[in-house]
């Protein structure tokens, strides 16, 4: 995840005081991000260098075409307004920005309002990989499920390899001192294998056991609740 410290702010001004007044602002707070400043003029923005943009509008064009550039690729936009008319006209146009007027606190509400877009980014985060996590365990439990049901088959299976590789070995005679050999690694690899599977028996008694203390630890709050009324 990316902390607060690790965030890129990207302001665009022609006005060098916009600027130094809002980075003068966020050294107040206790984790400070990473800033770049961008001229008026500038051409050729890369939304994916930056995790949020704060535009200074002086005036309703300005910057129109960087605007609508971070807000098509996703990126979280800050409108500071210089006037209320400039204001309703940036609103207007920039429907997915947040636009603010540029009153004696603008920089308290610019600081304000990144703090709670970085965090409901990293919590929108937090829960896609989550999702990812979850479904990737729902996974692995559905192949776990399958191998325990099939655990019965494929011991039935191993019983019969293994009775009918020991028939074989109780004929000294009847088989060269290759083939013995052979046998008796049938024999052995089919003993491991049945040690596997009664390995998931013994996992799947333990996996049990962990659902039912998971179950019973639920239940006792909500049972000292009705026991308190």
């Amino acid at each position: 995840m990316t902390s607060l410290q690790q965030r890129k702010i990207l302001i665009l001004s022609g006005d060098a005081g916009f600027s130094r007044d809002l980075i003068q602002r966020w050294r107040s707070e206790r984790v400070i991000p990473a800033f770049t400043d961008a001229p008026a003029h500038t051409h050729n923005l890369n939304p994916e260098q930056c995790h949020l943009v704060v535009v200074d509008v002086a005036q309703p064009e300005a910057h129109r075409a960087a605007r609508r550039a971070f807000e098509q690729s996703g990126r979280p936009v800050i409108l500071v307004c210089a006037g209320l008319d400039i204001l309703h006209a940036a609103r207007k146009e920039s429907s997915r920005a947040l636009a603010i007027r540029r009153t004696e606190d603008w920089s308290d509400v610019v600081v304000l309002l990144a703090s709670e877009i970085f965090r409901r980014v990293e919590a929108v985060t937090r829960a896609e990989r989550a999702e990812h996590v979850g479904a990737l365990l729902k996974c692995n439990a559905t192949l776990g499920q399958y191998v325990i049901e099939m655990r019965h088959s494929l011991n039935n299976a191993l019983t019969s390899v293994l009775g009918n590789s020991e028939l074989l070995l109780l004929e000294p005679g009847a088989f060269s001192a290759g083939v013995r050999s052979q046998i008796d690694t049938i024999r052995n690899m089919a003993m491991r294998m049945h040690e596997i599977l009664q390995r998931f028996s013994s996992l799947e008694k333990e996996l049990m056991f962990v659902e039912q203390q998971a179950l019973k630890e639920q239940k006792q709050p909500a049972q000292a609740a009705a026991a308190s009324l």
